[in-house]
């Protein structure tokens, strides 16, 4: 293994300039690995492509797909995970398409997107391997689109590649699709020059612009934050990248822990849920065989992070020389490419005990973390190398530190639009305050509420999913975090918040899965519809009209693997729950 230090990373413009740079100067130094998981329980199989390697697959898939489609037409990434995927991303992007990243048919609950998102990008070439090649054929026969499988193109075919010319770095280089979380999903417009920018941000937020650092990751390269990452990063710093599958991680968390112990100096990034999976799934025997002092930092983001989840996942890991302050809460959003604000490594852990009935109103008081009204929130850092503000969402106006607002953002990060939508694309990234602010100062309006708190950018919610009852705010995370602290049956992070309009105004319902160590006919099901109801009354002051509970695997899901609040009340509206004992509207009991 080449242990010297990496040289700085130079001025290119585009990701395929990266490649090339480091497979003349680097060409022998590991780029990606994949770790493959073919049985149960297995340790893994490592296959690796060097920087010399990787450009010569890149180009030769670029010759392949600048033979079946013309410069700027889409092309799907319809790959598993692993380095087929990099290099058709990468390959899309050297033949100056635009790359489409989403994941090939089969993938449990996301059959439907997928139909959708290929509907609207409209890909003239469809890329994945020969394991899939069937399933995506018969996805597309009714299409005129063209599938190549990424590891049957021969090296030959770089050989037929002209020079491509130098990419255009305002041009689109992918669509991002969002995770439809509240919406239909939308392909954000990425440019090359976006991805760069917010793979130098990502960089120096997490000090991975001076030192060198392994990237370790399961996320789905199709995910925003997966893709930078795991692969825009690294491209930009000349670092090694190791990949697994998230099924892998999903079916035993302690693969992923056992290559952070591997890898010298591993940064890694994971959802919330993540870490609590991990410090309850993980085995006692399987912790004793980890040394994690070495990891340089670990990104909690995509979805709310809880303090309380930090402190159980370091609690479960101490004893392996895991560092608290490696843990950095950060926040981020498709439409920025992703990262906008980091906690930096090195750093201890920022939370706020702020009073609830204050937040409702809009005010971000202080209280006595024992208070059990308090709400806990972490904060998400500051901003990684563009401009945050909290604003008024009805005015644009900057608030002062301390109230909450919209948070808007602005940078060379931010995507250019979306795509076939300019009325949406107007109005998400081109707002201002309403005094005809010009052009060069609109913001991006995220679509979530925060605040800032001794220079912590602190996110309290989704703007569209807030639920307003009497005039009063509920933020639907801390009405799920109060109902899944109320019974041991209510599965963690699997449960829906919502409002519904009823005769008399704004009726609250929640959709809650049940444990998967739990059989729904050994729970008494009127039990815990009341100890929830009785839960989110005193903390919350707040009616349940409804509580569903409903077997695992039933409340949807986004392909980033956030539970979807608008999906789960267009299913509960359209009847698709059938009621649990006991939930049919009714006093406290």
């Amino acid at each position: 293994m080449d242990s010297r230090r990496p040289p700085l990373a130079p001025a290119c413009r585009t990701l395929p300039e990266y490649v090339r740079h480091w497979a003349e100067t680097a060409p022998d130094r590991r780029a990606f690995t994949f770790v493959d998981h073919p049985a149960p329980h297995s340790r893994g199989v490592h296959r690796t492509l060097t920087w010399r390697r990787l450009d010569l697959r890149v180009r030769a898939l670029a010759a392949e797909l600048a033979k079946e489609a013309e410069p700027g037409a889409r092309v799907a990434l319809l790959c598993p995970q692993g380095t087929e995927y990099v290099t058709a991303f990468l390959a899309a992007l050297t033949a100056g398409l635009v790359a489409v990243p989403l994941y090939p048919p089969g993938l449990p609950g996301h059959g439907d997107r997928l139909g959708t998102v290929l509907a609207d990008a409209r890909p003239a070439a469809v890329v994945t391997t020969s394991r899939d090649l069937d399933g995506v054929r018969a996805l597309c026969a009714r299409e005129p689109v063209r599938v190549v499988a990424a590891d049957l193109v021969p090296d030959a075919a770089a050989r037929d590649r002209r020079p491509p010319a130098a990419a255009d770095a305002g041009g689109t280089a992918y669509l991002q699709y969002t995770s439809g979380s509240t919406r239909t999903p939308a392909g954000v417009e990425i440019t090359h020059a976006n991805v760069v920018a917010n793979a130098r941000q990502a960089l120096a937020a997490y000090g991975a612009d001076t030192r060198p650092v392994t990237f370790v990751g399961w996320l789905p390269l199709y995910h925003d934050m997966g893709l930078v990452l795991s692969v825009a990063a690294p491209v930009v710093r000349g670092l090694l990248s190791v990949l697994m599958d998230p099924a892998a991680f999903l079916h035993e968390p302690a693969r992923w822990l056992r290559l952070l112990a591997a890898h010298p100096h591993a940064l890694s990034a994971a959802p919330n849920f993540a870490y609590d999976y991990c410090a309850s799934a993980v085995t006692d025997a399987q912790r004793a065989e980890l040394r994690l002092d070495g990891v340089a930092a670990l990104i909690n983001g995509s979805e709310p992070v809880r303090p309380g989840t930090a402190d159980r996942f370091h609690t479960a890991f101490a004893a392996q020389g895991l560092a608290p302050d490696t843990h950095c809460p950060s926040y981020g959003l498709a439409e920025a490419t992703v990262f906008v604000s980091a906690a930096r490594p090195g750093e201890p852990l920022r939370r706020f005990a702020l009073d609830r009935d204050a937040l409702a109103a809009g005010k971000a008081l202080p209280a006595r973390p024992d208070d059990p009204r308090a709400v806990l929130l972490a904060g998400c850092g500051s901003p990684a190398g563009q401009r945050v503000r909290v604003a008024d969402p009805a005015t644009g106006a900057e608030l002062p530190e301390g109230e909450v607002g919209e948070i808007r953002v602005q940078g060379p990060n931010v995507g250019r639009g979306y795509w076939n939508q300019e009325r949406t694309t107007r109005e998400v990234f081109g707002a201002g305050p309403a005094d005809g602010t010009a052009v060069r100062d609109r913001w991006l309006r995220t679509g979530d509420l925060g605040t800032v708190l001794d220079g912590q950018l602190v996110v309290t919610g989704r703007l569209k999913d807030l639920i307003v009852v009497d005039g009063r705010n509920h933020y639907p995370q801390d009405v799920e975090g109060t109902a899944q602290d109320a019974h041991p049956a209510v599965r963690r992070d699997r449960l829906a918040a919502f409002a519904v309009a009823g005769e008399a105004g704004e009726r609250v319902v929640l959709v809650a899965e049940h444990a998967r160590t739990a059989r729904l006919d050994g729970i008494d099901v009127p039990a815990l519809v009341r100890a929830v109801r009785a839960a989110v009354s005193v903390r919350h002051g707040l009616r349940l009209a409804d509580v569903v509970l409903v077997p695992p695997g039933t409340v949807p899901r986004t392909s980033s693997g956030k539970v979807s609040r608008a999906l789960t009340r267009t299913r509960y509206l359209e009847g698709a729950y059938t009621p649990t004992a006991d939930s049919a509207p009714g006093s406290v009991g």
